[in-house]
Parts: structure tokens; C-alpha cells; sequence
């Protein structure tokens, strides 16, 4: 059967390009205009991904993200965005986007990250068939079952990148990635130049699980090559 993908764009000629090109690709395309058209429809049946524009009259995609991800049922969201400044990029992720993609950007580009979250998404649902224990390092729990994060008992609030990329590299203690690898493994692309993506994900899982951010115990800087997990797993 073929996915489902609703967008929610209030540009129709970029609506129609998108709906043009991911049919062609193999996906079953519906459009709304406006947030809360687009909440509704969601309500009526919900989509396999949600393509959102950030800014949308009446209901912006931001609230209508943080609504969407205060219920019960995941829903991919990937966002689309007319702003390139980090802070904007911060907050779409912040509140639960799973991947964006800034205006003016490329149908092929676009269709690529669709398949990318895709099969993020099919390999969960595959890891949810089988349970894995919790991974403990030094006062630090990952429970990739019920997908929580604890430090010294208390829960930390992580979005579902920064989980992906920290059990990423829980499940590889000592291993040093590059930044294109943690591209393609945790987002499932790799293309040159969305370097930054990692690195403010890095920074933003260094603020939730490191008491000192500036020291890190867990996710160190490998100079020259990217980043790796601490070498020596621990107990709680």
C-alpha cells in the first residue's frame, strides 16, 4: 500500500510541486492550507508523515507540531521553513520535528529526506519487535524500549533526534564518528554541507545529559573526526 502524506502549505504552488513529485515517487499526496484544516484532517485519519510549513495563517506549524506531539500517536513531522537561522531550525526540532528542510530548497532534495525518514522509521518499528535491555554508563539509563533517558534517577526530555543520535552512541561506546556517518545513520542522509545539523544536536544533548556541558563525561569531541561516546561503560 502506499504511504500517505498530508502537507500543510499555504504557498499552492509549492504545495502542488511538492504533491507532483512525491506521487511521482510512489506516495498518496493530500494538501491543507492552513493549520487547523490541517489538525483536522489529521483528526479524521492519521497520515504515515506530516510535511508542515512553519509559518501558516491561524494555527502556525510550531503550535500545531507541539499539539501534535502531545498526543498519544507518533506522527513524523518533517518542516518546511522560509527561515535559515539556527534559532528557527532549534525551535521546529525543540518542539518535535524529525527533520526540515529550508526555502528554497530541491524536489529531489526533498524526496530524498522523505525516504530517509521513511526508513528511520521502519527500522524502529523493527527494533520495537524485540526488547533491548537498558544501556547504563555512569549514572546515565537509555531505555530504548520506552525510548526514556535517565541521569542519576531523574527523566530527561529529549526530542527524538537527540534520542536516536544518543543511543546511536550508547550502542557503540568508544567508537569516534564523523559527522556525515552520524548524518546517515541517525537522519538517514549524508549529503555534504548539513554538518551543522549534527553538531547543534550535539549541543543541545551535551545541555540535557551533562552536568558540566563545557566537560563533557559522555559525548566527547574527537578532534579531526567527529565525536564518539565514552570508551568505558559503567554502572548506575
Amino acid at each position: 500500500m502506499p504511504r500517505n502524506i498530508l502537507v500543510i502549505e499555504d504557498d499552492p504552488d509549492i504545495a502542488r510541486l511538492v504533491q507532483l513529485h512525491l506521487g511521482d515517487a510512489g506516495y498518496t499526496v493530500s494538501q491543507c492550507s492552513n493549520g487547523s484544516e490541517g489538525l483536522k484532517s489529521i483528526r479524521r485519519k492519521t497520515p504515515d508523515l506530516l510535511i508542515l510549513d512553519l509559518m501558516l495563517p491561524g494555527l502556525g506549524g510550531l503550535e500545531l507540531c507541539r499539539q501534535l506531539r502531545a498526543g498519544p500517536v507518533y506522527l513524523p513531522i518533517l518542516m518546511l521553513t522560509a527561515k535559515s537561522t539556527e534559532l528557527d531550525r532549534v525551535l521546529g526540532l525543540e518542539m518535535g520535528a524529525d527533520d526540515y528542510v529550508t526555502k528554497p530548497f530541491s524536489m529531489p532534495e526533498l524526496v530524498a529526506r522523505v525516504n530517509a525518514l521513511f526508513r528511520r522509521v521502519d527500522a524502529l518499528q523493527h527494533d520495537t519487535g524485540r526488547s533491548i535491555p537498558p544501556l547504563h554508563f555512569n549514572g546515565l539509563e537509555i531505555n530504548p524500549d520506552k525510548r526514556m533517558v535517565r541521569r542519576n534517577g531523574d527523566d530527561l526530555a529529549l526530542t527524538s533526534k537527540e534520542f536516536d543520535l544518543l543511543l546511536e552512541f550508547a550502542r557503540n561506546p568508544g567508537r569516534a564518528f564523523s559527522r556525515a556517518q552520524l548524518l546517515d545513520k541517525v537522519w538517514g542522509y549524508g549529503h555534504a554541507g548539513y554538518e551543522h545539523t549534527v553538531n547543534s544536536h550535539i549541543n543541545r544533548l551535551r545541555a540535557k545529559i551533562e552536568q558540566d556541558p563545557a566537560r563533557p563525561r559522555y559525548i566527547l569531541t574527537v578532534w579531526g573526526i567527529g565525536y564518539k561516546f565514552m570508551d568505558v561503560p559503567g554502572s548506575v
